[in-house]
């Protein structure tokens, strides 16, 4: 177990909100000639030590890339696994979750996703919404192109019937639209797997972000890598565009 202490100790900065790209699954299942699912389950139980880690050096918000808009164009096999540890998942750690008093959030469009899923899902989430410790980010069937333009056509909405004047549409509005609410943006992002791009992840929440891409592969991505990108991160001089 990580101890918050001792990486105060070390001057380690700790993100307000650390967003991870979780890379690399089928990629690793393939060095043991396993198969992509079998990659994906490895993957699954990452996400269940880095939220435990990140939970108890007191992160507050932590966004997990776990299936984009895009990934719908996978072979149908993989995306029904996918689909399949998504009800794994909830049906292992929500409680576990819950005790540790996290609030669970989705990120994507969930009306989308299969009936089975949206029920535990929406289960899920009553559970934990009044949890007050880390913001668990999850964002499912979740592209952040789209999220800008449902954003903005609601705005446009409200507009057209009333509910807001136009000249009152603001940037914190604007935010407020966007999945993450009034959520802060991303301090740091991490994407293993070696890949170094966005991918369509979080656009306007990473403006300022740090940004560490690093080849160690998802299901190798242990809390000694997270405390050395967090090593990285105090390093960097973040300084948003001033001097």
């Amino acid at each position: 177990m990580l101890d918050k202490d001792e990486i105060l100790k070390e001057n380690i900065r700790i993100p307000n909100h650390l967003a991870i790209i979780m890379d690399g699954n089928g990629r690793w299942a393939t060095q043991f000639n396993k198969s992509r699912s079998f990659g994906h389950y490895e993957g699954m139980k990452r996400v269940i030590d880095i939220v435990k880690a990140s939970s108890d050096i007191g992160i507050k918000y932590l966004s997990l890339y776990a299936f984009s808009t895009e990934n719908w164009k996978r072979p149908l096999e993989e995306v029904s696994y996918l689909m399949d540890l998504i009800l794994v998942f909830l049906n292992k750690q929500i409680k576990h979750l819950h005790e540790n008093n996290v609030k669970l959030n989705i990120l994507g469009i969930l009306n989308q996703l299969p009936p089975k899923q949206i029920k535990k899902i929406e289960e899920a989430l009553k559970l934990t919404e009044n949890n007050t410790g880390l913001i668990l980010n999850i964002a499912l069937n979740y592209g952040s192109k789209d999220e800008i333009f449902r954003a903005v056509k609601k705005m446009i909405n409200d507009v057209w019937i009333g509910a807001i004047d136009k000249d009152s549409i603001t940037e914190e509005l604007f935010y407020n639209q966007l999945d993450t609410g009034n959520m802060p943006d991303v301090d740091l992002l991490i994407r293993p797997g070696g890949e170094k791009r966005l991918s369509n992840f979080m656009l306007v929440q990473n403006a300022y972000s740090e940004i560490i891409f690093t080849d160690v592969l998802w299901p190798d991505f242990s809390e000694k890598k997270l405390i050395q990108c967090l090593e990285e991160y105090t390093l960097r001089e973040r300084r948003f565009g001033g001097l």
